[in-house]
């Protein structure tokens, strides 16, 4: 992929936009508990701002109703982490679409942030008179937000047609880079490692990776469908019957590229205090389970990963939130961690993961990113990239 990116403009004394991800996670009293997005969008507007920008950054957070301000969902918490950060204050700017005195104001090195993007009627559906107005107000467009790339939208997509200058952040360059360099033309083997709670959501992805991989390693409920698929027992675990011969058109049309578990870890509930049980899948109870993978399955899958030249890896393996289910996604992430594999990372329960686990000073790239992470693996053409790439001829 060809994009231009920041660090190739000149930016001094230019009214600069980055569409950033900061989309942040809060509890019930707006406190941010995870500000992996926030601090990922720093170096771009640190160079921005560096090298002399008036720079306006803007995002989306939350599922607000277009249109309407709601208190819930502003970017006030979000300006008050990205001003700690930065260790300057960052203005909120509430209603921006259409300038103002705020932007006559605007000189280089000055940093403000526009209020979220989702507020502004039309965002979503990437209105053609919204995205010429929010293009107005800027010299340069800067989409910096991968997690977001999959979704057309008036500022990940039409402001990039209509803005004079649009080009990638640092962010954004870094992710299609490492997305490249796993898939375009990988160090083989090529493991990916596709995790989560059901076959359905992640259908596509798994039938793409399965053609272009040399091993498919499925976990969680996914696992479990795939288990049924071959004829495995699973108890009363979380499966999807109706899809069992999809998962068995996978295994049929690429033998031996899914390896399915041989024996699980199983409880008769989902609590940290359940009694934990490793047990070969033919010996499953029809009450019984499956919480992670047993052993067995353990030892050979470390195998596989040791082999690997190239990692991909979204979703865990078990839940491994809770301590007795935890040691088959731990192995496996100590595992991708001690290889010699180019190894990639994407999804919020995968980046918990290496988190809980802390290995993420030895994983070659983790991705901020989780749907637009997916729909790149699926080989899919993310609008946010494309028009990117057109500006860019």
């Amino acid at each position: 992929m060809s994009v231009r990116r920041l660090a190739d403009i000149d930016v001094r004394g230019k009214n600069v936009f980055i569409r950033a991800d900061l989309n942040v996670p809060q509890d019930d009293a707006g406190t941010i508990t995870d500000d992996t997005r926030i601090r990922a969008s720093v170096p771009g507007i640190r160079d921005a701002l560096a090298r002399s920008g008036a720079v306006m950054v803007t995002s989306h957070l939350g599922r607000p109703t277009e249109g309407a301000y709601s208190s819930a969902d502003s970017l006030q918490p979000v300006a008050a982490r990205l001003g700690e950060l930065l260790g300057r204050p960052v203005p909120l700017i509430r209603d921006w679409v259409r300038g103002g005195e705020w932007h006559d104001r605007l000189k280089p090195g000055d940093l403000v942030l526009l209020e979220n993007c989702r507020f502004n009627a039309g965002e979503k559906k990437d209105d053609e008179a919204l995205a010429k107005a929010m293009a107005a107000l800027c010299d340069v467009y800067v989409n910096d937000a991968f997690g977001t790339a999959h979704r057309a939208e008036a500022t990940t997509h039409g402001m990039a047609k209509f803005a004079p200058v649009a080009c990638a952040g640092p962010l954004m360059a870094a992710e299609i880079e490492a997305l490249t360099r796993a898939l375009a033309n990988p160090r083989r083997p090529l493991v990916a490692i596709v995790g989560g709670a059901k076959v359905s959501t992640k259908l596509t992805i798994l039938r793409a990776l399965a053609s272009k991989v040399d091993v498919l390693i499925v976990g969680g409920g996914i696992a479990n469908t795939f288990i049924l698929a071959a004829g495995g027992r699973i108890g009363k675990s979380l499966a999807e019957p109706d899809l069992v011969a999809e998962a068995k058109t996978i295994l049929d049309t690429y033998p031996g590229k899914v390896p399915v578990p041989i024996d699980a870890v199983v409880a008769k509930r989902v609590a940290a205090d359940a009694q934990a049980s490793p047990k070969a899948i033919e010996n499953l109870a029809d009450d019984d389970l499956i919480l992670d993978i047993g052993p067995q399955t353990i030892a050979a899958l470390r195998m596989l990963v040791d082999k690997a030249g190239t990692i991909v890896w979204n979703g865990p393996i078990g839940v491994f939130e809770l301590a007795p289910f935890a040691a088959g996604t731990k192995a496996l992430a100590e595992a991708i961690a001690a290889s010699g594999a180019f190894s990639i990372a994407g999804g919020g329960d995968t980046v918990a993961a290496i988190n809980q686990f802390g290995i993420a000073d030895n994983i070659s790239y983790i991705s901020t990113a989780g749907g637009a992470f997916l729909e790149f693996l699926e080989g899919r053409t993310l609008p946010a990239i494309a028009v990117l790439e057109a500006r860019s001829r």
